[in-house]
């Protein structure tokens, strides 16, 4: 079996290492002269909290050869061969690309103005920022977001416009994005809602954004963070079918039995992703179908959960906006906000937590699992228990083993606990061992305190047995 992956960000580098350490042998091709690195913590090195290093992906095994900055323009579906090399199975991985509104003076990117994509386009806006004083973010979704708040910490005056109603719009209510709102405020981030940019003016004082009400933005820097659309061309190309994204069926397969297409490329069931943990989820399901390891390996959608990697800032986004019944919490005073979204059957729909929340953990446990909620819903949006519940926020100690601690790697407790027990003392060992906390990195503290947890769970059965030594001495 030889299989060629076209694309080497993080869903082609997750089946090629998967395969590879199979024995399948692979050929990667990749646009970028760049190794794999973890695209969603670019954010972060923006920030300055993370190195290139840092967010580098493994290198594949044996088996894998890297053609990297070799693109793909066309594919010998008759012959089997991309680029001459020959394949039995093809997989597409081709990602998608930062859409740019159609706005006069965004076309082309004028200088001082980014998209964020790519971890070339992270150098340039670090290099900038550094002789830059201020910012504006176009486009108030979560990378915006995410960058907004890295470019404040380096000292920055930051402006976010955006075109919706409020920020967030498609994980937050109105209430909980004012919330959000007033914290990236307090954090010096302004925010510019309802804002429809309808031109872009390059001048001496940097990059003035015209809106359609009249106001104007101006910023020595500018991030278009306006989403994505995936990369379908190569797709087209050979004829497979394309709606929003290549589509694909439950086994991640395209129109043609021999192509494959997983990540920001993929359209499944009619949903375009864009986000790791599908990614990642479909990549798995490639690698067993290609690999022999599971011949009923399916793909059938993923229940998103969206954290905001912002420092100072703690937001969890999950599931639908609105439903059955609708429970909320506000304390603006504190930036805390919470609100559950309850289905018919009593079980979680979505979910919002903003703030300093001790249930988050245990909310999203309920979104994983199905499980009812609790009959005094105020354990979960207060983050503590009424007074005829007895319900605490959950610990390492009290986790169940079938906790997913790392979502974008599906790793558990129990995974955790026994990469630990074969030698995995460290969170940065049991990371290594298990891939937990390498997809968006919302998970390194607890898999931290998982690992604190069995390191004082040895060591106090070390010390209970060191006692009853003595006392049988």
């Amino acid at each position: 079996m030889k299989v060629a992956i076209v694309g080497y960000g993080m869903a082609g580098a997750r089946i090629a290492r998967e395969l590879g350490r199979r024995g399948i042998d692979v050929t990667v091709f990749g646009a970028e002269s760049n190794a794999a690195y973890n695209r969603i913590l670019l954010s972060s090195m923006i920030a300055g909290k993370q190195s290139e290093h840092e967010i580098a992906l493994p290198t594949p095994p044996e088996h894998v050869e890297l053609r990297l900055g070799e693109s793909v323009e066309s594919v010998d579906l008759d012959g089997k061969t991309v680029n001459g090399v020959a394949f039995d199975k093809l997989v597409l991985a081709t990602g998608a690309e930062a859409f740019v509104p159609p706005v006069p003076g965004l076309d082309p990117l004028p200088t001082g103005a980014y998209v964020l994509r790519t971890i070339e386009d992270a150098r340039r806006i670090v290099t900038e920022a550094a002789n830059r004083a201020s910012a504006i973010v176009l486009g108030g979704g979560l990378l915006g977001l995410e960058a907004a708040r890295g470019l404040a910490g380096r000292g920055m005056d930051v402006t976010v416009v955006h075109a919706g109603g409020h920020l967030m719009d498609r994980q937050l209510d109105p209430s909980g994005a004012q919330v959000l709102a007033d914290t990236y405020t307090e954090l010096g981030v302004q925010s510019v809602i309802d804002a429809q940019t309808t031109r872009v003016i390059h001048g001496d004082d940097g990059l003035t954004l015209v809106l359609a009400d009249g106001r104007t933005v101006t910023g020595q820097l500018m991030v278009v963070s306006c989403g994505i659309r995936p990369n379908t061309d190569l797709a087209e190309s050979m004829a497979l079918k394309v709606g929003r994204g290549v589509v694909i069926d439950d086994r991640c397969r395209t129109s043609h039995d021999d192509v494959f297409a997983v990540g920001d490329c993929a359209e499944h069931r009619g949903v375009p992703y864009g986000l790791v943990g599908p990614a990642w989820e479909q990549a798995d399901v490639v690698a067993d179908l290609l690999s022999g390891v599971n011949e009923d390996a399916a793909y059938t959608g993923s229940r998103l959960v969206t954290r905001l990697k912002a420092t100072g800032i703690d937001l969890a986004a999950m599931g639908e906006v609105d439903g059955d019944e609708v429970v909320s919490f506000a304390d603006p005073t504190r930036g805390t906000y919470a609100r559950l979204v309850i289905d018919e059957d009593g079980r979680l729909a979505g979910a919002v937590m903003l703030g300093d929340n001790p249930m988050v953990g245990q909310v999203v446990q309920l979104f994983d699992t199905g499980d009812p909620v609790p009959h005094d819903r105020r354990m979960l949006l207060m983050g503590r228990p009424g007074e005829s519940v007895s319900v605490e926020p959950e610990t390492p100690a009290s986790m169940a083993d079938e906790v997913v601690v790392c979502r974008c790697n599906n790793v558990t407790k129990k995974e955790l606990t026994a990469a630990f027990r074969t030698g995995a003392r460290t969170p940065e060992a049991l990371s290594e061992a298990t891939q937990a906390s390498t997809g968006c990195g919302t998970c390194v503290e607890d898999v931290g305190r998982v690992c604190k947890w069995l390191n004082d769970t040895v060591a106090g059965i070390g010390e209970a047995a060191a006692i009853l030594n003595e006392v049988s001495a």
